[in-house]
């Protein structure tokens, strides 16, 4: 059963529950059970209705309000204490005392939902709130990065929050990527559930699946994803280069893994040496390539004799290219390497 449902259950069975207890007491005082069934009814209602009023008001603001409105009530009762108004008639102290308690509660919980949980340090000393770093705050992921499948490895690690977030419509691309005809398309939606199946069974990550609004429906999958992370105020994480521009122009916080692999990419520079594995022939006639862990691409000038063998290299040039960086490099001792491959077995 979807939350919303369960909700919406909840709501019913109270309504119910207010409708019959006010039956059971009007039948009791007045022997008529009608009155205070309707008016158990319309209390139940009422009652709803004020839920639904308060539906941006979250667990963490209604604890600041009740703080602020505890403050208020103590000034407000240490004024009274004063007896400022002993020589006053009973109905003027009545009157100001409603007056300035209603006062002092409405500022002291407009003062404390404004402020922040360092700032209650100054009214408590010795009591300090637990601050929720960036590491915690949850992540709402898209389909491809889930299809990537990094992520996986990158919560092992614990360098990335342990609450991730997964949008239905999410679950419902990748079912229907795995239903697909085509073969490389059901493969990667196959892949997809897996890693959440993976990601659901490990201690280390918290799963959550959030389902959508219907406001949400007529949204596009991108425009979705940024308002589910507005919501909860979570970061998302993508490697979609289009959906994190526009995702930071809503002024929501994402994580690229494209741009981790690139702050992660290690620095090559002229001079450098690596033992590098040559793989295949290059273009011209004398070269060879070897790859870096990254995937970025070396040419060895003079190598094409040591193809399918480990070399250290020696880094003379690199170019960035639209496709991303080449490297060009020289044989260490090529002379001494070249005649050795040469020797006879």
């Amino acid at each position: 059963m979807t939350p919303l449902l369960t909700i919406n259950l909840l709501r019913v069975l109270f309504v119910t529950f207010c409708a019959v207890i006010g039956a059971n007491i009007s039948s009791a005082l007045i022997g008529n059970l009608w009155p205070g069934l309707v008016l158990g009814l319309v209390l139940g209602l009422v009652v709803v209705l004020i839920d639904r009023l308060l539906k941006g008001v979250s667990l963490r603001l209604f604890s600041s309000a009740t703080f602020g409105l505890l403050l208020g009530l103590i000034f407000a009762n240490l004024l009274m204490a004063s007896q400022v108004l002993r020589y006053q008639s009973e109905t003027m102290q009545w009157s100001v005392r409603l007056i300035v308690y209603a006062v002092f509660g409405y500022l002291g919980m407009m003062l404390a939902m404004r402020s922040s949980r360092d700032e209650f340090s100054l009214i408590i000393p010795y009591v300090r709130f637990a601050r929720e770093t960036t590491q915690h705050e949850p992540l709402v992921v898209d389909t491809n990065v889930i299809i990537d499948g990094r992520i996986s490895d990158l919560c092992a690690t614990g360098f990335l929050s342990r609450s991730l977030i997964v949008p239905r419509f999410v679950l419902d691309e990748l079912q229907l990527l795995a239903d697909s005809r085509e073969p490389a398309k059901r493969e990667r939606g196959r892949r997809g559930l897996e890693i959440l199946n993976q990601l659901q069974g490990s201690r280390k990550v918290e799963l959550t699946v959030h389902d959508s609004t219907s406001e949400d429906v007529d949204l596009g999958a991108d425009a979705r994803l940024v308002r589910i992370a507005k919501v909860l105020k979570a970061r998302l994480l993508t490697n979609d280069y289009a959906l994190s521009q526009v995702a930071r122009l809503q002024r929501v916080a994402v994580l690229n893994l494209s741009d981790l692999t690139r702050a992660l990419r290690p620095t090559v520079v002229a001079g450098d040496e690596i033992d590098l594995h040559l793989v295949k022939e290059g273009r011209e006639s004398h070269q060879a390539v070897g790859y870096l862990p990254d995937g970025t691409m070396i040419v060895v000038n003079h190598a094409r004799a040591h193809v399918g063998k480990t070399r250290t290299v020696v880094v003379a040039s690199a170019l960035q290219t639209t496709a991303g960086r080449l490297i060009f490099a020289e044989l260490k001792n090529g002379a001494a390497q070249a005649s050795v491959s040469r020797e006879p077995i």
